[in-house]
Protein backbone atom coordinates (compact mmCIF):
# COMPACT_ATOMS: atom_id res chain seq x y z
CA UNK A 1 0.00 0.00 0.00
CA UNK A 2 1.21 3.45 -1.22
CA UNK A 3 1.70 6.65 1.99
CA UNK A 4 -1.22 7.86 0.97
CA UNK A 5 -3.69 4.98 1.18
CA UNK A 6 -2.12 4.24 4.26
CA UNK A 7 -2.85 7.67 5.60
CA UNK A 8 1.44 7.88 6.49
CA UNK A 9 1.75 10.73 3.95
CA UNK A 10 -0.78 13.38 3.48
CA UNK A 11 -1.39 15.81 0.19
CA UNK A 12 -2.75 18.90 0.64
CA UNK A 13 -4.12 21.09 -2.49
CA UNK A 14 -3.71 24.24 -2.47
CA UNK A 15 -2.98 27.92 -4.62
CA UNK A 16 -1.03 30.67 -5.21
CA UNK A 17 -2.35 33.69 -6.89
CA UNK A 18 -0.69 36.80 -7.87
CA UNK A 19 -2.39 39.59 -8.58
CA UNK A 20 -1.14 42.46 -10.97
CA UNK A 21 -1.77 46.39 -11.19
CA UNK A 22 0.01 48.96 -13.57
CA UNK A 23 0.53 52.08 -11.22
CA UNK A 24 0.60 55.62 -12.42
CA UNK A 25 4.33 55.89 -11.97
CA UNK A 26 4.63 53.53 -14.92
CA UNK A 27 5.37 50.21 -13.16
CA UNK A 28 3.36 46.95 -12.96
CA UNK A 29 3.40 45.69 -9.46
CA UNK A 30 2.82 42.66 -7.75
CA UNK A 31 0.52 41.99 -4.52
CA UNK A 32 2.66 39.97 -1.94
CA UNK A 33 2.39 38.91 1.16
CA UNK A 34 5.27 39.36 4.34
CA UNK A 35 4.21 36.99 6.58
CA UNK A 36 5.40 39.00 9.02
CA UNK A 37 2.63 38.81 11.93
CA UNK A 38 2.58 38.85 15.22
CA UNK A 39 -0.43 37.71 15.59
CA UNK A 40 0.47 34.13 14.40
CA UNK A 41 3.63 32.59 16.56
CA UNK A 42 5.38 29.22 14.77
CA UNK A 43 4.07 30.46 11.51
CA UNK A 44 5.71 27.98 8.88
CA UNK A 45 6.14 31.01 6.49
CA UNK A 46 7.15 33.52 9.09
CA UNK A 47 9.34 36.04 7.20
CA UNK A 48 9.25 34.96 4.06
CA UNK A 49 7.28 36.85 0.86
CA UNK A 50 4.56 34.87 -0.54
CA UNK A 51 1.87 35.41 -3.63
CA UNK A 52 -1.58 35.29 -2.07
CA UNK A 53 -3.20 31.82 -1.06
CA UNK A 54 -3.77 28.80 0.89
CA UNK A 55 -5.36 25.44 1.62
CA UNK A 56 -8.14 24.14 -0.34
CA UNK A 57 -11.75 23.15 1.78
CA UNK A 58 -13.26 20.32 1.42
CA UNK A 59 -15.27 20.45 -1.73
CA UNK A 60 -14.29 23.79 -3.16
CA UNK A 61 -12.05 24.09 -5.84
CA UNK A 62 -9.11 25.73 -7.23
CA UNK A 63 -10.67 28.53 -8.25
CA UNK A 64 -13.04 28.67 -5.62
CA UNK A 65 -9.91 28.43 -2.89
CA UNK A 66 -8.15 31.33 -5.07
CA UNK A 67 -11.29 33.50 -4.93
CA UNK A 68 -11.98 32.55 -0.93
CA UNK A 69 -8.36 33.44 -0.18
CA UNK A 70 -7.51 36.46 -2.42
CA UNK A 71 -10.81 38.14 -0.10
CA UNK A 72 -9.35 36.37 3.41
CA UNK A 73 -6.10 37.93 2.82
CA UNK A 74 -6.44 41.46 1.16
CA UNK A 75 -10.48 41.93 1.64
CA UNK A 76 -10.07 42.05 -2.91
CA UNK A 77 -13.15 40.61 -4.33
CA UNK A 78 -12.40 39.65 -8.12
CA UNK A 79 -14.68 37.28 -10.01
CA UNK A 80 -12.80 33.99 -10.55
CA UNK A 81 -13.69 34.12 -13.62
CA UNK A 82 -10.67 36.91 -13.98
CA UNK A 83 -8.62 34.34 -13.14
CA UNK A 84 -5.96 32.94 -15.48
CA UNK A 85 -4.33 29.83 -15.10
CA UNK A 86 -0.63 30.12 -14.53
CA UNK A 87 0.82 26.80 -13.38
CA UNK A 88 0.78 23.87 -11.02
CA UNK A 89 3.47 23.11 -8.77
CA UNK A 90 4.44 20.07 -6.44
CA UNK A 91 6.17 20.45 -3.39
CA UNK A 92 7.02 16.63 -2.03
CA UNK A 93 6.94 16.11 2.04
CA UNK A 94 6.97 20.74 2.06
CA UNK A 95 6.17 19.93 5.81
CA UNK A 96 8.19 16.62 6.95
CA UNK A 97 6.74 16.85 10.73
CA UNK A 98 3.03 16.74 9.64
CA UNK A 99 3.83 14.17 6.47
CA UNK A 100 2.28 16.84 3.92
CA UNK A 101 3.08 16.94 0.43
CA UNK A 102 1.53 20.51 -1.08
CA UNK A 103 0.13 20.33 -4.70
CA UNK A 104 -0.61 24.18 -5.33
CA UNK A 105 -2.70 25.42 -8.71
CA UNK A 106 -1.35 28.67 -9.50
CA UNK A 107 -3.43 31.80 -11.09
CA UNK A 108 -3.05 35.47 -11.91
CA UNK A 109 -5.44 38.23 -11.86
CA UNK A 110 -5.49 41.89 -12.75
CA UNK A 111 -6.97 45.07 -11.21
CA UNK A 112 -6.44 48.76 -11.98
CA UNK A 113 -4.67 51.25 -9.55
CA UNK A 114 -8.17 52.52 -7.71
CA UNK A 115 -9.10 48.82 -6.85
CA UNK A 116 -5.29 47.90 -5.89
CA UNK A 117 -5.50 50.93 -3.51
CA UNK A 118 -7.99 49.67 -1.55
CA UNK A 119 -5.61 46.68 -0.33
CA UNK A 120 -5.23 47.43 3.58
CA UNK A 121 -1.78 47.61 4.63
CA UNK A 122 -1.84 44.53 6.58
CA UNK A 123 -4.19 41.11 7.64
CA UNK A 124 -3.86 38.99 9.93
CA UNK A 125 -1.02 36.98 8.18
CA UNK A 126 0.97 39.64 7.52
CA UNK A 127 1.54 43.11 5.79
CA UNK A 128 0.82 43.56 1.97
CA UNK A 129 2.60 45.17 -0.45
CA UNK A 130 2.46 45.67 -4.10
CA UNK A 131 5.94 44.79 -5.33
CA UNK A 132 7.63 45.99 -8.84
CA UNK A 133 7.76 43.04 -10.41
CA UNK A 134 11.71 43.69 -11.04
CA UNK A 135 11.84 43.37 -7.82
CA UNK A 136 10.37 40.31 -6.43
CA UNK A 137 13.62 38.20 -6.41
CA UNK A 138 14.93 40.73 -4.07
CA UNK A 139 12.35 39.53 -1.63
CA UNK A 140 13.15 36.78 1.39
CA UNK A 141 11.42 33.88 -0.99
CA UNK A 142 11.17 30.51 -0.54
CA UNK A 143 14.76 29.31 -2.28
CA UNK A 144 12.45 27.17 -4.92
CA UNK A 145 10.16 30.18 -5.81
CA UNK A 146 12.98 32.06 -7.12
CA UNK A 147 12.97 29.06 -10.34
CA UNK A 148 9.42 29.90 -10.89
CA UNK A 149 8.80 33.66 -10.25
CA UNK A 150 10.33 34.67 -13.47
CA UNK A 151 7.54 32.69 -15.02
CA UNK A 152 4.84 34.35 -12.88
CA UNK A 153 6.33 37.44 -13.77
CA UNK A 154 5.90 36.86 -17.45
CA UNK A 155 2.20 35.34 -17.29
CA UNK A 156 3.81 31.95 -18.92
CA UNK A 157 1.97 28.67 -17.41
CA UNK A 158 4.29 26.59 -16.48
CA UNK A 159 4.95 23.09 -14.29
CA UNK A 160 7.19 22.20 -11.64
CA UNK A 161 8.58 20.45 -8.52
CA UNK A 162 10.88 21.45 -6.23
CA UNK A 163 12.20 19.41 -2.89
CA UNK A 164 12.70 20.83 0.62
CA UNK A 165 15.20 19.49 3.08
CA UNK A 166 15.07 21.36 6.30
CA UNK A 167 13.22 24.21 4.64
CA UNK A 168 15.68 24.83 2.27
CA UNK A 169 15.47 23.82 -1.70
CA UNK A 170 17.73 20.74 -2.67
CA UNK A 171 15.92 20.39 -5.99
CA UNK A 172 14.31 22.14 -8.19
CA UNK A 173 12.28 20.84 -11.76
CA UNK A 174 9.92 23.96 -13.70
CA UNK A 175 9.37 23.89 -17.08
CA UNK A 176 6.94 26.13 -19.72
CA UNK A 177 4.41 24.89 -20.63
CA UNK A 178 3.50 25.29 -24.50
Amino acid sequence: MNPYESGDQKNIPAVLLYVFSHFSDGTERVLMIHRDSKERPGDFHAGKWNGLGGKCEREESYVETAARELREESTLDIPNTEFHFLGFLQFPNFKPKKSEDWSCMLFWAEVDERTARTVPPSVNEGSLHWIEKSKLTDLNLWDGDRDFIPYVVAKKPFTGCTWYVDGKAVRSEIRLLS
